[in-house]
């Protein structure tokens, strides 16, 4: 079957194709349908079901005979330590934990935050909630004392799951006095928590608060898998807000088991037994989806790796764990690929590996660039694909469906809508647009299985957010377009769409053509007010390692390139070369607050940047530019 044949019939019959894609699920009572659409625009799917996502990722596997396979390896250049996790010990770990958990008085429907950095034991306590039925929400490790308050404040958790200590190249960082500042601002308290103590910090634990892992579970009787409804939330993930209150992002058991099923045997062609890598973190939707659930449901073996794309020791790193781990597709961010294309413009690490396994890369998180992309594809000779999600869809909107069919890639874009999403592109009146031309990228309802139903104890913000501006539509926040071909572009998000002088312009094409200049590795592209024309272009540009030409000339190319290829009216004159970008954690470019910056407008220093000390890099750059009105 083509994948032409397999969308059109997740459009014209989406009942009779999710029922048919439940059925590779075990369920301990099967939906009598797939939608449930009495609450719409609020819709549900495989509702009246029973079943356990912890059964589906771990026990079933084990009763299949495959109890002796790898389900996790954990592989750690901070420590230079591997290991590697069978489903069986996987299922008497989980089984352990959850029994202790229950033993405290957690059950179906309680609460429990998970603060962990990279180790198994973050799996392990996910896996454990789902086992009895409880819902996590993960906090990436080393968040905030404030941020995790905000969380524990509006999860209201039972128990919190922590670990002493995370570990970044070169530093501990001390998780236990973040949790412990978090729980004393917080209004809600925790009724207890649990401490993984690692060997490079053992934290102090407070008396009849905090339990540490192993005795924690000492003598406890393991717990069985409790059936839970096809409604019921497997975990709720904060993302940030623009209000800077995170929105709780809900995730619906029955469909998030179908939905990424779906796509391992689809979208990453993987089957059980291969070896798939995300190389994310559990803190993000990524970890969610495609280190923990997507490739255990499949039978697959994951990889948690405690590293970063360069530093922990080179370049080369991603590379080693794909030759060592026989990692058949592997999963990473844009911006992670462009540090390493950084810092190894001519691929010399890469061909010092043997990545025969490998049968493709995907990217996700940011716009993949085209120069990123070619770069990948010609040092990598596999197919490098680009697709395009959401952490309220948990799964792709758009991608190339490597398990059906290969479908021609097109720099630059994340291929073609995935099954049950009719995306299309409409104009500030809700009116849809021909191709070609740019708009805001809105999503028919219903949306498919796994995506989020509402937002945690939020529905009106839920509708308010997503559904008020285009009705029958889900906003994605995204600008774009869609080509004759039915290929969906991603330019922007829809704040990024700039107005020069009454032209829409896409700071996203800017970048894609900026970033084609051989000396640049990685650039920004922001709008900034001018009394003149509204807005005006601004570029902020990474060099590769080892570019000596003199900053001016290639500023000046830079002018040019956008100029010969946008034309005269992108007006684009103002760049600047800095030597790093603001980003979130996962690897967003921060662009909304380099514009309050340059606007001088009062911001907030997001929660979730990876290092503040740029954003005052960022200033003085755009001081010499003449902005940074602050």
């Amino acid at each position: 079957m083509s994948y032409a044949d397999v969308y059109r019939r997740s459009i014209t019959d989406p009942e009779g194709f999710w029922m048919e894609q439940a059925q590779a699920i075990d369920w301990v009572s099967a939906p009598s349908r797939a939608l449930f659409a009495e609450k719409a625009p609020l819709y549900e799917w495989f509702k009246d079901a029973q079943v356990n996502t912890c059964w589906n990722a771990v026990d079933r596997h084990v009763e299949a005979g495959r109890g002796e396979q790898l389900a996790i390896i954990h592989d750690s250049p901070i420590t230079h330590a591997t290991k590697g996790i069978t489903y069986r010990e996987l299922r008497d770990r989980v089984a352990s934990l959850a029994g202790a958990l229950r033993a405290k008085g957690v059950e179906k429907g309680d609460r429990v935050i998970i603060y962990m950095p990279m180790i198994p034991e973050a799996l392990e306590a996910m896996l454990a909630c789902a086992r009895l039925g409880a819902v996590h929400s993960v906090v990436f490790g080393g968040f905030a004392a404030h941020e995790l308050a905000v969380r524990i404040d509006d999860a209201k958790p039972k128990a919190i799951i922590a670990a002493s200590c995370g570990l970044e190249p070169g530093r501990v960082v001390h998780y236990k006095p973040l949790l412990d500042a978090a729980i004393d601002a917080a209004q809600h308290k925790p009724a207890f928590t649990v401490i993984f103590q690692r060997e490079q910090e053992v934290a102090k634990l407070i008396e009849d608060r905090d339990f540490a892992w192993h005795t924690f579970q000492y003598g406890v009787e393991p717990a069985e898998c409790v059936p839970v409804s096809g409604d019921h939330p497997a975990y709720v993930l904060y993302t940030s807000g623009t209000t800077g209150q995170p929105k709780g992002v809900i995730r619906p058991t029955a469909g998030h088991l179908v939905a990424l099923n779906w796509t391992m045997t689809n979208l990453y062609k993987i089957e059980a037994g291969d070896v798939f890598w995300a190389a994310s973190d559990v803190g993000w939707v990524v970890g969610h989806s495609y280190i923990c659930y997507g490739p255990l449901i499949a039978g697959a073996t994951t990889i948690v790796f405690e590293g970063k794309p360069v530093g922990t020791p080179d370049a080369g790193t991603f590379w080693r764990v794909i030759q060592n781990h026989k990692v058949k597709s592997f999963f990473t961010a844009p911006t992670a690929l462009r540090a390493i294309k950084r810092e190894d413009p001519t691929g010399a690490f890469i061909k010092e590996y043997n990545l025969k396994n490998l049968q493709a890369l995907f990217l996700a998180g940011e716009r993949a660039d085209p120069a990123t992309i070619e770069w990948a594809q010609q040092h990598l000779g596999v197919p490098v694909i680009d697709h395009w999600w959401q952490t309220e869809t948990g799964w792709a909107i758009a991608g190339n469906p490597l398990g059906i069919e290969l479908l021609p890639v097109k720099v630059g874009s994340p291929t073609v809508a995935m099954p049950g999403y009719d995306v299309q592109v409409l104009d500030e009146g809700g009116h849809p647009l021909p191709p070609g031309q740019l708009g805001a990228i809105a999503i028919k309802l219903p949306l498919p299985p796994g995506t989020l139903p509402t937002l945690w104890n939020a529905e009106e913000r839920f509708r308010k957010s997503y559904l008020t501006t285009f009705p029958g539509y889900y906003e994605t926040g995204d600008a774009g377009y869609i080509d004759e071909q039915g290929y969906v572009y991603i330019m922007a998000r829809t704040d990024d769409v700039i107005n020069v002088a009454g032209h829409r312009l896409s700071t996203g094409a800017m970048e894609e053509i900026l970033a084609s200049h051989p000396d640049v590795g990685e650039c920004a592209v922001i709008g900034v007010a001018d009394e003149l024309k509204g807005q005006l272009p601004m570029g902020f540009l990474c060099l590769n390692k080892g570019t000596n030409r003199p900053h001016a000339e290639v500023i000046k190319e830079c002018v040019a390139l956008v100029r010969d290829q946008i034309g005269p009216v992108a007006a684009f004159k103002l760049a600047c070369v800095v030597d790093r970008l603001p980003k979130t954690r996962s690897g967003k470019i921060l662009r909304a607050t380099m514009v309050k910056i340059a606007d001088g407008e009062a911001f907030k220093t997001p929660a979730t940047i990876d290092d503040p000390a740029i954003l005052d890099e960022i200033r003085s750059a755009l001081k010499t530019l003449g902005y940074a009105r602050s």
